[in-house]
């Protein structure tokens, strides 16, 4: 069995999509990454860059069977979900996991108060597919497939939010948003989701120059993530979740910052493939 490992972004955003002539070279699309271990599919938010993944994998004759982890619930982070188009083809299994949600009546309760009405025409019924609900807890060590185990951890987020750790084939990689780090002791949680590992994406909404008139907001600015990523010996760290008014001359300035502060340093953008 193949134990190679790699990631490819489907959507960077953060709050709300933001497509137009400013946003075309880092996209417009909301959070949505894929990770691929071996054969297996692990999904990293349902942000509107999901439909483009949706798009890809029915292309594609064979079944479809993955597992699709949520950071939270907030819309930016679902809104792709009721536009998969995999979950509603018949043989298809689609796992959706999320922390956090269970005050809220569970992942299933909040997928469904989306796809209800007056939000959405259909229900998650429609879905032909089997879709599959799994609650827990930030902390928990997940297994959704042989041989992969993903960490899990809060994070500091309004409402709140996980952080996952993916290892696999002896390598490990983060995908961490939304999160708030402020200007205190690093969570020791957070630094252990992070530590060593071959690759980190991680939430870098602002400039430190913008924190101030965004705290409580939830979101880090990349010179803080820098800071982490070198606390925590991080081998290659990607700035992810980028601010919706940051277009991409202000994103190639961001990048070429980020890359001084911390050479090799990346910036997500749409359609990057890494990897690891």
């Amino acid at each position: 069995m193949s134990t190679t490992m790699s990631v490819r972004f489907w959507g960077v955003r953060g709050s709300i999509p933001c497509p137009g002539p400013g946003t075309v070279r880092y996209g417009g699309n909301t959070s949505c990454v894929e990770v691929r271990c071996g054969e297996h599919r692990l999904v990293f938010d349902a942000g509107s860059g999901l439909r483009m993944l949706g798009n890809a994998l029915a292309a594609d004759p064979r079944l479809i069977d993955i597992d699709l982890f949520l950071s939270h619930c907030h819309i930016d982070h679902v809104i792709g979900l009721p536009f998969f188009t995999p979950a509603f083809a018949k043989g298809n299994r689609v796992h959706v996991w999320a922390g956090n949600v269970r005050r809220a009546g569970g992942v299933r309760e909040a997928v469904g108060r989306l796809m209800s009405y007056p939000l959405f025409p259909i229900g998650v019924e429609a879905a032909q597919g089997t879709v599959a609900f799994v609650d827990f807890d930030p902390g928990e060590v997940l297994h959704p497939r042989h041989g992969i185990a993903v960490h899990t951890a809060a994070l500091n987020h309004p409402g709140g939010a996980t952080g996952y750790r993916v290892e696999y084939g002896g390598r490990a990689m983060a995908y961490v948003t939304d999160l708030e780090l402020g200007g205190g002791a690093t969570d020791p949680a957070l630094l252990a989701l992070v530590r060593d590992a071959s690759l980190v994406i991680i939430d870098a909404t602002y400039t430190d120059a913008e924190l101030p008139d965004h705290v409580g907001w939830g979101h880090s600015s990349w010179q803080q993530v820098v800071r982490l990523a070198n606390e925590a010996g991080v081998a290659k760290l990607c700035l992810f979740h980028h601010d919706p008014d940051h277009d991409d001359a202000q994103m190639d300035r961001i990048a070429a910052a980020a890359a001084t502060a911390r050479p090799g340093t990346l910036v997500a953008r749409e359609g990057l493939v890494l990897d690891i």
